[in-house]
């Protein structure tokens, strides 16, 4: 099992690093990429644990890009975290979502939901976490305003609903030279859930994208064979993976969604010859 796409508490996920890496030798996974939103402050501890159980894990972010309004999702693998330009770039990213949740704190307020941020946002001053509206939602279901982080989304931090507020951010492009010079690979996550048109992707491509989430738990066996054969038409390669966060009542477990091994070393050469 190769599972690319994980989360763990450093941005939306439910599990620490070392839970992480469990739910990973549990599930029979080989190789494994932790990709917490515009954070990589788990990677050196997922590494290490990975390690010692045999599993071979590599360095991963997924980044957020926006363009007209919407997010677009972007997975960064074997890029150097110590790099300055992603650090300082992260750092501002970072900082972009902190003044949103205090945007959507303050609606939340005038519709008559208070909720109490000051965790969070301490967490991601002091040890780099990213925070978003995950964390709206748990504050939420902790005021006990909404019974879950599906029900907070669905009522009222979904687009369109009362607490939404856009998000500000980097273009696609930007995020492909910020990976790019980090020395690490950069693929399209979930197109079948972003459901950029092909002409946009082809753009992408153009500009360096270098693979497309053909394997993820939201695309059925048509959506994997489309972008299968999108990837093929356009010469990039392709990622995969469960995208688990541990959510409860979310029936996903870790290595649930694999990348085909021939795949993944298509990935691991082209790293290799990028670094």
């Amino acid at each position: 099992m190769i599972d690319l796409h994980l989360h763990t508490v450093a941005s939306d996920g439910r599990s620490s690093p070392a839970e992480l890496v469990d739910l990973a030798a549990a599930g029979g996974v080989s190789v494994m990429a932790v990709t917490d939103h515009d954070t990589v402050t788990s990677c050196r501890d997922v590494i290490e644990s990975a390690r010692g159980r045999g599993i071979d894990a590599i360095t991963g972010i997924e980044i957020t890009a926006v363009e007209a309004g919407r997010d677009i999702h972007m997975l960064g693998y074997f890029l150097d975290i110590d790099d300055a330009g992603l650090a300082e770039f992260l750092a501002a990213q970072r900082q972009t979502r902190v003044a949103r949740v205090e945007r959507i704190a303050q609606r939340l307020g005038e519709l008559g939901m208070p909720v109490d941020f000051t965790l969070f946002l301490a967490a991601a001053a002091t040890r780099g976490q990213s925070i978003g509206r995950p964390q709206v939602a748990d504050a939420m279901i902790a005021g006990g305003y909404v019974t879950s982080r599906r029900d907070a989304f669905d009522r009222w931090l979904g687009a369109g609903r009362p607490a939404f507020i856009e998000r500000a951010g980097p273009s696609p492009e930007s995020v492909i030279e910020i990976v790019h010079a980090a020395r690490g690979l950069i693929s399209l996550a979930h197109p079948g859930r972003t459901c950029l048109p092909d002409s946009r992707v082809s753009q992408l491509v153009a500009a360096g994208l270098d693979a497309l989430e053909v394997y993820h738990s939201d695309h059925d066996a048509d959506t994997v064979s489309r972008y299968a054969a999108l990837a093929d038409r356009l010469g990039t390669l392709r990622s995969g993976g469960s995208d688990f966060h541990g959510d409860p009542g979310y029936p996903l477990t870790v290595g649930s969604v694999s990348l085909p091994p021939e795949h993944w070393d298509r990935l691991r050469t082209a790293a290799q010859h990028r670094h």
